[in-house]
């Protein structure tokens, strides 16, 4: 049997939401599920004794959709 620890959970999680977000059509529902996605990097990549290429990269990537998020939301 195969044992997942909570660190690999959470891994996979933020993946499979980064994979589903792609598949979305509607732009602000990408860049939502993009964003939990991306959040839960952040996550992951503090529960890996502090990753900073993947924690860094993953904020960036949830302020663009933030940004663009709210733009639209302004519209």
């Amino acid at each position: 049997m195969m044992d997942i620890t909570l660190t690999e959970a959470v891994g996979y999680l933020a993946s499979f939401a980064l994979i589903v977000s792609f598949l979305m059509k509607n732009i602000n529902t990408l860049r939502i599920v993009n964003s939990i996605g991306c959040s839960l990097f952040v996550i992951y990549g503090f529960m890996l004794a502090t990753s900073w290429p993947i924690i860094i990269t993953n904020l960036f990537i949830l302020g663009v959709n933030i940004f663009y998020l709210s733009k639209s939301r302004n519209k």
